[in-house]
């Protein structure tokens, strides 16, 4: 039988370094809209018209898979970062049976220490909870800080990691909430949260890794047929990352800065029904400050005009025509924003101790 070891800090910091490489790539895609999708006939005949089209939509194409394969990555980064999550409790959860005699024995000596001055004398700190996000000190003499909760809220940062004893590590902050999607016509989209800050060590030990921000989200769904798309809800940002823990003040590590989360794809999926002949119109609302260019691009049995609203001035709206045949089987309408949403800035990696 083969055996499978799986380390929770190797699986946090791949996830973190995923994370990196999806918002670069995002990035990247982003930045190649206008000069793609967005491309003019050199000239005024039909042929180069024709031949402009053909290179549009693949562009158009391309930007459509790209933003699906943003979200299919995003889903994967916090897969791996909850597995890490899942091997860690196991862990614990699978400690010594002389855990419980060594509970027991630390009960009676921390009493004191606890009555007085609300910390343990030995001993690790509690992990937040969705109740008390913050990681629970450490012991005031040994003991490393517990971790801080990791929100699944969106908009709500992650707790922070509780200190470490003077002898202890300081407790990793917890992610950020990811981002929520509009849920109706009057709801708007909410960011993804800030990462939580790392707990600072005491006087000997690496101070806590902050705690990755909160990601866009995938793609939007409009919820109801022929609901007005706004362009802020594509364009979700990515939490913050938050500060890594100072190292213990003699000597110890300072804590990795956390990752700012990956922002939104900037497009939505509007659902076509199929069935009867029908027609139905939406609106496209630039409500944010940037000149944004959009892109459609079905996929199935309809029609759909424009093609390529650009530009969309800040304030302004463009609508859509949408008409369904009879027998068709509908399918899908893509809209991709040329501005999606902006990733979270790192945090701020934890200062050394005084000998490294």
């Amino acid at each position: 039988m083969s055996h499978l070891w799986a380390v929770p800090e190797l699986l946090a910091s791949t996830a973190t370094d995923l994370s990196d490489i999806g918002s670069a790539l995002m990035t990247a895609n982003a930045a190649t809209v206008a000069p793609t999708a967005g491309l003019l006939p050199p000239a005024a005949d039909e042929i180069s018209a024709a031949i402009t089209s053909v290179f549009a939509d693949h562009a158009r194409v391309y930007q459509v898979l790209s933003r699906q394969a943003a979200a299919f990555h995003d889903q994967f980064v916090q897969t791996l970062s909850a597995a890490a999550g899942s091997y860690a409790a196991a862990e614990a959860a699978n400690a010594s049976p002389l855990q419980a005699v060594v509970d027991n024995v630390l009960g009676v000596i921390n009493t004191p220490t606890n009555a007085l001055l609300g910390r343990p004398l030995i001993g690790n700190g509690a992990d937040g909870t969705a109740a008390s996000p913050s990681g629970g000190a450490g012991g005031l003499l040994v003991g490393n800080g517990g971790n801080g909760f990791s929100a699944t809220t969106a908009e709500v940062a992650g707790g922070a990691g509780g200190a470490g004893g003077l002898f202890g590590n300081g407790g990793a902050g917890g992610a950020g909430g990811v981002a929520a999607p509009a849920s109706g016509a009057s709801t708007a989209g909410v960011n993804g949260g800030a990462g939580g800050a790392g707990g600072a060590a005491g006087l000997w030990d690496a101070g806590g890794a902050g705690g990755r921000g909160g990601s866009g989200g995938g793609g939007y769904i409009p919820p109801l047929l022929g609901q007005t798309i706004r362009l802020s809800d594509l364009a979700l940002a990515g939490g913050d990352g938050g500060d890594g823990g100072r190292g213990g003040l003699l000597y110890g590590a300072g804590g990795a800065a956390g990752q700012g989360g990956a922002g939104s794809p900037g497009a939505a999926l509007v659902k076509i029904p199929g069935g009867g002949a029908a027609a139905f119109t939406f609106a496209i609302n630039n409500n944010i400050a940037t000149t944004a260019n959009v892109n459609l691009l079905g996929v199935g049995a309809f029609s759909y005009t424009p093609t390529v609203v650009a530009p969309l001035q800040p304030g302004t709206s463009a609508s859509v025509s949408v008409a369904i045949p009879m027998g068709s089987t509908g399918g899908t309408l893509n809209v991709i924003s040329s501005v999606a949403g902006q990733s979270g800035r790192a945090g701020n990696a934890g200062a050394s101790g005084l000998l490294g």
